[in-house]
């Protein structure tokens, strides 16, 4: 595999950025169905390099959905 790694992103520094409504807090959640993060990661298959997203809720750290 070596030391080659594939860009998915580019940074741009100047663009508008959303605001942090939980300050990083991620243990705060009370209740299920409450807080939910998405993650979409970039996958390595059989078939090359895929996006993989996740839908998950923070309280109960359990995925509610994937595609």
């Amino acid at each position: 595999r070596g030391s080659h790694r594939t860009v998915t992103t580019r940074r741009d520094d100047k663009a508008p950025r959303f605001p942090d409504h939980v300050s990083r807090q991620w243990n705060i959640a009370d209740r299920p169905d409450r807080w939910w993060v998405a993650d979409f990661p970039y996958v390595w298959t059989l078939a090359g390099f895929v996006y993989v997203s996740f839908l998950v809720d923070v309280f109960s750290r359990r995925i509610l959905g994937w595609r």
